[in-house]
């Protein structure tokens, strides 16, 4: 952390954005979006052909009941490496997009608040849902960068934006929507 050669604190700086396919340029702000807007859709259908597969089923099979998903016959343990494999990679992909756009990798990007943040999305979004964290994401991105503007501390105004979503909105934003929506179909 402290010594001059790793730049400690300082983070990873100048990350070269480079040429992709050696047709877009990435320095131009549109490919750049355009960019991020492919990895972050690939990335969605990566996890959506997951959850819909048959390796999704039998997923979902073990968070239920695993005794009962080896009693079947399913080698749990291989699943659940298969699943964090897929979900570091992921991970990694929208870390490397990250320091690309930002053209920075600093150390507030590995720290347990981060992680967090992730948690308070996937919350207020919605768990069990694909477009739950996404519109969480948004959210809490949206309310961050509209305080920053102010002078109200953002962490309490988010923290309150959260207690009133889990007061009121128990499988939060898309879960809820599902669940409204979900039984007036069933009904009519």
């Amino acid at each position: 952390l402290q010594l001059p050669f790793t730049h400690g604190e300082d983070g990873i700086q100048a990350v070269p954005r480079g040429v992709l396919f050696g047709i877009f340029d990435l320095n131009n702000p549109l490919a750049m979006y355009y960019t991020v807007l492919g990895v972050f859709l690939i990335g969605f259908a990566i996890i959506w052909r997951t959850v819909h597969s048959p390796f999704g089923q039998v997923l979902k099979a073990i968070r239920e009941n695993e005794p009962r998903a080896i009693s079947l016959g399913y080698r749990t343990e291989r699943y659940k490496l298969m699943a964090f494999v897929l979900s570091a990679t992921l991970a990694g992909l929208a870390g490397g997009t990250k320091a690309i756009v930002f053209q920075l990798a600093t150390l507030t990007d590995v720290t347990w608040q981060m992680s967090g943040e992730v948690v308070l999305m996937t919350l207020l979004g919605g768990m069990g849902t694909l477009t739950g964290p996404v519109i969480g994401a948004a959210l809490v991105v949206t309310l961050e960068n509209y305080l920053a503007a102010t002078s109200l501390p953002v962490p309490v105004v988010i923290g309150c934006i959260f207690v009133a979503c889990v007061l009121v909105f128990r499988r939060g934003i898309a879960g809820e929507i599902q669940a409204r929506f979900g039984k007036q179909s069933r009904s009519g």
